[in-house]
């Protein structure tokens, strides 16, 4: 006989690049009270062996849908699965029917531009020089005040709280 698990949920740290995503990630995930999963969006990228011949916004979809799909399957078996990347509002809108039951959490950290970039421009791999081709990008990540938080002066341990109490108290449950 096969115990039955309550179902879990998801919970996505999405931002533009420089945001903090990992930072508060991996503070939300130190101490959890409950089982936890956490799929880091940036090891995904290290999955292409060899590319197709397609824009990089392509890729960029296919991980999307695999991480969401792992997500899904932790989820389904009763674990909290925080999925920490740069989830866009239009992809989390389009494949909001894929979770069905699963409760979805969805944290938007947006910080100002200026603080993406410096925190891009120091990251010790994957520095990003000149934000400015990112500009468009970090546009995407204009969300409603319920999902957002924009604080570019706290830490990860502060925003991570944060988080966690909005997450505890329903503030960033996602409905379309």
């Amino acid at each position: 006989m096969t115990q039955q698990t309550a179902e879990g949920s998801v919970v996505i740290i999405s931002g533009p690049i420089g945001a903090g995503k990992t930072a508060v990630a991996c503070e939300l995930i130190k101490e959890p009270a409950h089982p936890t999963a956490y799929i880091e969006g940036d090891v995904f990228w290290s999955f292409f062996v060899k590319g197709k011949e397609a824009p990089r916004n392509e890729a960029f979809r296919l991980i999307m849908r695999a991480m969401t799909a792992s997500a899904i399957s932790y989820a389904r078996d009763g674990y909290e699965t925080v999925l920490d990347f740069s989830m866009t509002p239009g992809f989390l809108e389009k494949a909001f029917h894929r979770f069905g039951s699963i409760p979805v959490h969805y944290i938007v950290l947006r910080p100002s531009l200026e603080v993406c970039a410096t925190r891009a421009a120091a990251r010790p791999s994957g520095k990003i020089k000149d934000y400015t081709q990112y500009s468009d990008f970090y546009q995407m990540f204009s969300v409603p005040e319920q999902y957002l938080v924009d604080d570019g002066t706290c830490d990860a341990v502060t925003i991570a709280a944060r988080v966690r109490e909005g997450i505890d108290r329903g503030r960033f449950l996602y409905s379309i």
